[in-house]
């Protein structure tokens, strides 16, 4: 029966016994073609059959044949489970699938829209979902589209166009439920290519194959970019974290006036140099690896890298210009100079608080925030758009009670912007505080409105926020163990190849 199960698919869709229309381009398939041919039929076991088998053993198919169909009925075969539908009824659904079987009288027509057909059963027959067909065949008997809650939506859909039924057929309240199921299903597949996306590195080690130096590129970019590979790339990690951490604390310490003096500065200096050397290192080193220039370079990370460095080799040349302007300019216009200069070099300096986000690198933890920040953006869009209504609001009605009282702070509807924006915030610092009691009442509103507001996002993010955090946790661990995996499976086969080794040594002493 199985042998007669898996010849199935290789009878040819006809529709009388002498007439065969088109042919199996496949005249020996394969057993890995002649099982997939048809899974549904498989496991409901339909009975072999062939068009010219009726010739040979008609006698010994009569006894087990079913009477003759009755044409104002369709024979429908899905999926190995049969179904009987009226002429009339699936006529009054021109448009679909089985509508059409009904309407066209064109033999070669009726082909083309099914899988098979059988003449001796006069049955048509179609390799698709029988599960799904149950509610096909309660749509032409009843006139409407039920849909069940256990359906997957995707497949449903998938189904419905295969067979030509619009979704409007259903019930208004159950097309509404499937539409919001269907809806959430695209978000959470969206959500999850992207932290897919996330997680993928931008280099893969296949594509090294075939370049040049490609051997010594990928162990490059293993060392740097895949600290489970080895323990030096864990190390390199672990030193990348420190000296970022070093270089903060360097930066914080260079504003403390006890280390304004010549021998702390000099210290600081030397310190940053060390951090800059080693960021430097680093970054060429990526860069040298990178399989694509052009990755490289749009890769955010890779951003934030050359942000950590490019402070300190502008701080070099601007000193060096410093000193050319010393040497060729009068004193006044030296003085001026160098001011100037300072306050860029300054602004330069405070650059390299960005090497933080070299953090994020390593940090689990700051990649699900980033990444949480950017699918929650309308959320929080939304919020600062309701914090800036509630400022111009607040404000103005603040200034509209308290202009007249005499030494009120809230002279105009601007100065009491930063009031209300610390009433919303609720932290309250006391600078400013309303005199009338309209102006304490305007206040309560203030503060009231800032709860209700700071309130409202707090779940949304933090419960994506844990989502995100536990997926990248856990490929970040499926990670750790395959590369440890990996690690033990190699050792073994070291460990075996040395003992095989080490017998054939002993084998060669004996001869």
């Amino acid at each position: 029966m199985s042998g007669a199960v898996r010849q199935l698919g290789m009878r040819r869709a006809s529709l009388y016994a002498n007439l065969k229309i088109g042919g199996h381009q496949d005249c020996c398939p394969t057993p890995e073609k002649e099982v997939t041919v048809f899974p549904f039929a498989q496991g409901s076991l339909i009975k072999q059959w062939s068009s010219m088998q009726n010739v040979t053993d008609g006698n010994q198919e009569k006894s087990n044949a079913p009477p003759q169909q009755n044409r104002y009925f369709l024979n429908i075969n899905v999926g190995g489970t049969s179904f009987r539908i009226a002429c009339k009824v699936a006529a009054r659904y021109p448009i679909t699938r089985i509508g059409k079987l009904a309407v066209y009288t064109d033999p070669m027509k009726k082909l083309q829209l099914c899988d098979d057909y059988s003449v001796q059963r006069n049955e048509y027959y179609f390799d698709r979902d029988p599960f799904v067909f149950y509610y096909i065949f309660h749509f032409y008997q009843s006139g409407v589209l039920w849909i069940m809650d256990e359906l997957c939506p995707a497949n449903f859909v998938e189904e419905i166009e295969y067979w030509g039924i619009h979704l409007q057929y259903s019930q208004r309240c159950c097309r509404i439920l499937f539409e919001e199921k269907q809806s959430e299903l695209k978000d959470y597949l969206k959500v999850q290519r992207e932290l897919e996306a996330e997680l993928e590195p931008a280099d893969r080690e296949e594509e090294f194959e075939g370049k040049c130096l490609g051997g010594f590129r990928k162990a490059v970019w293993n060392l740097i970019e895949n600290p489970y590979s080895s323990i030096p790339a864990k190390i390199i990690a672990i030193m990348s974290s420190f000296f970022v951490l070093i270089s903060i604390v360097s930066m914080t310490l260079s504003t403390v006036e006890e280390m304004q003096h010549k021998t702390g500065k000099a210290c600081m200096e030397q310190l940053e140099a060390i951090c800059a050397i080693f960021f430097t290192s680093e970054y060429l080193m990526r860069l040298i690896s990178t399989s694509s220039f052009q990755k490289f370079l749009r890769a955010a990370f890779n951003a934030v890298d050359m942000l950590a460095i490019l402070p300190f080799y502008i701080q070099i040349l601007f000193e060096y210009l410093t000193e050319g302007d010393i040497l060729y300019h009068e004193e006044l216009h030296r003085m001026k100079s160098v001011s100037k200069l300072g306050k860029v070099l300054k602004l330069i300096k405070l650059l390299r608080i960005f090497r933080i986000l070299k953090l994020a690198r390593h940090s689990t933890g700051l990649r699900a925030f980033g990444f949480t920040i950017r699918q929650c953006y309308q959320q929080v869009c939304c919020l600062l758009l309701f914090i800036a209504m509630g400022v111009f609001t607040f404000s103005a009605l603040m200034h509209s009670v308290e202009h007249d009282v005499p030494g009120t702070n809230f002279t105009s509807i601007p100065d009491a912007w930063w009031w209300a924006a610390v009433s919303l915030s609720t932290v309250g610092y006391g600078d400013t505080v309303p005199d009338t009691v309209l102006g304490r009442m305007v206040a309560f509103g203030c503060i009231s409105f800032g709860i209700i507001l700071n309130g409202m996002p707090i779940s949304i993010l933090y419960n994506k926020f844990s989502d995100y955090y536990a997926k990248l946790k856990a490929h970040e661990n499926e990670t750790s163990l395959s590369a440890k995996l990996g690690k033990k499976i190699c050792f073994k086969e070291r460990a075996m190849k040395k003992l095989a080794e080490c017998c054939r040594a002993d084998t060669h002493i004996h001869h």
